[in-house]
């Protein structure tokens, strides 16, 4: 069956054909790192991961390119109130969202250039937009270069918006402009901004504008046309409409399909730092809730469904995740970690539908019921096999909790077999005061270790401790 993608461009769930067979090139845009990340960034880090992972089962070759926007308004704002140079800022929070990346799980991108990384290749752009009569220096002579939206009779296709019913801002708008919906390409230098956010051009000292950076750099490492570009819901106007514009009119072909991920709203607005209502992943650990649950509560409804977020929501995707993570620590015990197998043929049905991870999920518990069926009934064959496809599909939704990834002996250190130890030493008191029938005491060390965090389990093969949450 073949991958279809809601593409926002035809407004229509169509067929994925590569521009080259077997191989996938993906552009998503990437955050502007004036502050730290919140769960809502996250997402779109997730729901991109998984697209990734499941084109990589499905044998695709994918470079997958996410950019850094490393200066812009905000994070000059954010010097400047701070006295602090604006590329301290930015690094700052970029090691934090490469930090938080990690923890949920997120495949390193092919390539993760950054916006100050790629000025000439702006300047080569903007050039060639000039040139053929889609952009122009100010007027005025104060370094800005604007391109030209009506020279561009497509502009608005993407987003829906019409120019003719576009209105002029209410103090008339940016003097230089020769129309009011002209966008920023390069911004020339302004006294109020800090000395070393400005480069060379050939149209004096200053910046680039937003959009000019994501076209450079598609181009750079995708090369004129390429298959998918990625970004939030709100990014589709005015964001990705004038990428489209400044690209098309330059004469590349650019992105074949255009993928958009909905929002995380908190309430009735979207998370946003200027709103003040976000919530980050440091927040979401104190909760007690660890990365791969909140991984997959981010990544269980579909891509283009809203999320309003709840505590209460979270906590009832981490209870979920913990029964999948429990099916295949018992699994284990019984048949071994085996090797990840086929993915169901529903599984696959869902995942190329329009990538439905909701539906998909659904075939997972379907499957762990069967696995627990094999397991009541001592079928080791069956539970391996359960197992196997199990674990196949987790690997591509990045939730399989036998991957490194997620508190493996790699990431625990030399402190994983100091508590093996321990909890050993008070399972073994505990069993010893079974033996002699003092259930109070063999209860008390139960107790002592929930209060720990370790649940404790009885199974057929023994105890079995896990690592709950701190009462």
């Amino acid at each position: 069956m073949t991958l279809r993608l809601y593409d926002t461009a035809t407004r229509s769930v169509r067929d994925f054909v590569p521009m080259r067979p077997g191989q996938v090139g993906i552009y998503l845009c990437g955050l502007t790192v004036q502050s730290i990340p919140h769960i809502g960034h996250l997402r779109s880090g997730v729901n991109y991961d998984i697209l990734r992972r499941w084109f990589q089962h499905s044998g695709f070759d994918v470079t997958f390119i996410r950019n850094i926007t490393d200066v812009d308004d905000k994070i000059l704002d954010k010097a400047v109130e701070q006295g602090r140079p604006f590329w301290s800022i930015a690094f700052a929070n970029e090691l934090v969202l490469a930090a938080n990346y990690r923890s949920l799980n997120v495949l390193e991108p092919t390539y993760e250039p950054r916006a100050t990384g790629h000025i000439t290749e702006m300047h080569e752009l903007i050039q060639e937009l000039i040139s053929g009569g889609h952009a122009y220096p100010a007027a005025g002579g104060n370094g800005d270069v604007y391109f030209d939206v009506p020279s561009y009779p497509e502009y608005g296709a993407l987003s829906g918006q019409r120019p003719e019913d576009m209105r002029a801002p209410a103090d008339g708008g940016e003097p230089d402009k020769r129309d009011f919906r002209d966008f920023a390409l390069w911004k020339g230098v302004k006294p109020q901004e800090p000395a070393d956010a400005a480069w060379w051009s050939p149209w004096g000292p200053g910046r680039p504008g937003w959009h000019i950076e994501c076209s450079a750099m598609a181009r750079r490492y995708l090369g004129p046309e390429f298959d998918i570009h990625g970004g939030g819901l709100d990014l589709t106007f005015p964001h990705h409409e004038n990428e489209i514009a400044q690209s098309r009119a330059a004469g590349l072909g650019f992105a074949r399909y255009w993928v958009h991920h909905a929002l995380l709203n908190l309430g009735e607005a979207k998370m946003s730092k200027s709103l003040g209502n976000v919530i980050d992943l440091d927040a979401v650990l104190t909760m007690g809730i660890r990365p791969v649950e909140l991984r997959y509560y981010l990544g269980s409804p579909h891509y283009r469904s809203r999320i309003d977020y709840s505590d209460e929501a979270l906590r009832e995707a981490a209870t979920a995740y913990r029964r999948i993570e429990g099916f295949v620590t018992r699994a284990v015990e019984i048949a071994g970690a085996g090797e990840p197998g086929p993915v169901p043929d529903a599984f696959a049905a869902a995942m190329n539908d329009d990538l439905n991870t909701s539906a998909a999920l659904a075939v997972v518990h379907d499957t762990i019921r069967e696995g627990n069926t094999a397991l009541a009934g001592g079928d080791q064959a069956g539970v391996s096999t359960t197992l196997a496809a199990v674990r196949a599909m987790l690997g591509v939704l990045g939730l399989d909790p036998l991957d490194a990834a997620w508190g493996g002996a790699e990431r625990d250190g030399d402190l994983k077999p100091v508590v093996d130890a321990l909890v050993a030493l008070a399972l073994e008191q505990r069993a010893q005061a079974r033996t002699r029938k003092d259930w109070a005491a063999a209860d008390a060390v139960r107790e002592q270790l929930k209060h720990a965090g370790i649940q404790v389990e009885d199974t057929p093969a023994g105890p079995r401790w896990t690592v709950g949450e701190h009462h």
